[in-house]
């Protein structure tokens, strides 16, 4: 079965700047770049798989489903030790392009800084001390008060990849609103998180199982550790974005579940910040 699309006018809102073929140029010869920094894998916290490989296979789905343009100006929340970054360095344009990483955990952004900042300046990698149980417990800023340091409209396209996977609902919101503010009108979001679709399988994976947290929305992997793993109610992500001021304009369903035939493990969302919503 192909994995389930929802799109509402995608072409209007979102295109993609390269085809199939420069596209799969552009990720080979990102594979075969030898000279490219890959962090040790006992310093790796951001999951398991290959690096570089998972970050090259990200930089296609920018691209292709979320319209990044090499000139345009990213943000990515909760860049970890740079899995994102690193390819991007070899995508983003240097000298029109630029490029922040901000996240809880200082010794992926101390990594990122001398090993990806330092050879690529317009890359800058903040250490912002956002409150996570995960990730940075004694955290000073409340995820659910979380204010970044840009100005209004200072982005073009935002990244989220596995971060609404390890944050509470009560903070979603707080933080799509404050993305928003952070992007131009016509900016884009791309988000991955764990849906949990009744009619695709309920909570089923082959490698988490989740279960409802009392009558919330939200479902954890392991009620230890809650935060290592965190799904959502089917709709709670779409009403958050569209109270943020963004239209979504794709919602695909990823393969954790089982076998779908989808491309990608988690689910994604492209959601397009509109003159609706905040300013």
């Amino acid at each position: 079965m192909n994995s389930p699309v929802l799109i509402k006018d995608a072409a209007r809102l979102v295109s993609s700047p390269l085809n199939a073929e420069r596209l799969a140029d552009l990720q080979r010869h990102i594979g075969r770049n030898r000279f490219l920094p890959v962090p040790p894998s006992e310093d790796n916290f951001v999951g398991d798989g290959d690096y570089l490989a998972i970050g090259t296979e990200f930089l296609g789905h920018f691209i292709e489903l979320g319209g990044l343009h090499a000139h345009e100006r990213v943000l990515d929340v909760g860049c970890g030790i740079g899995r994102m970054a690193v390819p991007l360095t070899q995508y983003l344009d240097p000298e029109a392009a630029r490029y922040v990483g901000i996240d809880p955990a200082s010794a992926g952004i101390q990594w990122c800084t001398r090993n990806i900042g330092s050879v690529y300046p317009n890359f800058r990698f903040m250490h912002l001390d956002i409150a996570n149980a995960l990730y940075n417990p004694d955290g000073y800023i409340r995820g659910t008060e979380i204010a970044l340091p840009f100005a209004n409209g200072s982005f073009d396209f935002a990244i989220m990849t596995s971060v609404v996977t390890h944050l509470p609902s009560e903070e979603i919101l707080p933080y799509f609103r404050e993305i928003s503010r952070l992007m131009e009108l016509g900016g884009r979001l791309f988000l991955s998180a764990f849906v949990i679709a009744p009619d695709r399988g309920a909570g089923l994976s082959p490698r988490v199982e989740f279960r409802r947290d009392g009558e919330g929305p939200a479902w954890y992997g392991n009620p230890r550790a809650p935060l290592a793993a965190v799904a959502f109610d089917d709709g709670f992500l779409d009403k958050a974005l569209e109270a943020a001021g963004f239209e979504i304009a794709l919602k695909r369903f990823g393969h954790w579940r089982g076998s779908n035939g989808a491309p990608h493990y988690q689910d994604f969302f492209v959601a397009v910040k509109t003159s609706r919503g905040v300013s």
